[in-house]
């Protein structure tokens, strides 16, 4: 459950992210309430999930997120441009991601838990 917690976080992340933009820099109401909720929703489903997940890997997977969705959603909403070294290292975010949860079960077993 606290992966759940934990992905439902970086999702949120990914929606201040973009709310950051889309408020034109807290200048537009709506777009700034919306923004300072899923900001609170973000870290709220954070501090839940670490509670299971060990920090340094709950955070970095979570920044994970929210940086792997935010450049998605950039390319795709906004049209930003995509080269083939960001897809490159957008990958490697993926893998990272990927690699600190695969890791993470190896750091419970190690430890008895």
């Amino acid at each position: 459950m606290a992966w759940v917690l934990l992905v439902l976080a970086g999702l949120f992340e990914v929606a201040w992210a973009v709310g950051l933009k889309q408020s034109n820099g807290l200048t537009r109401p709506w777009p700034t309430v919306l923004t300072i909720v899923a900001l609170a929703a973000s870290m709220a489903l954070l501090a839940m999930a670490v509670r299971t997940i060990p920090i340094g890997t709950g955070y970095a997977v979570w920044v994970g997120i929210g940086a792997l969705g935010t450049a998605i959603v950039g390319v795709v909403h906004f049209k930003e441009g995509v080269t083939p070294a960001r897809l490159v290292f957008l990958g490697l975010l993926v893998v990272a991601i990927v690699g600190l949860k695969l890791a993470s079960k190896e750091v419970r077993a190690g430890n008895g838990e």
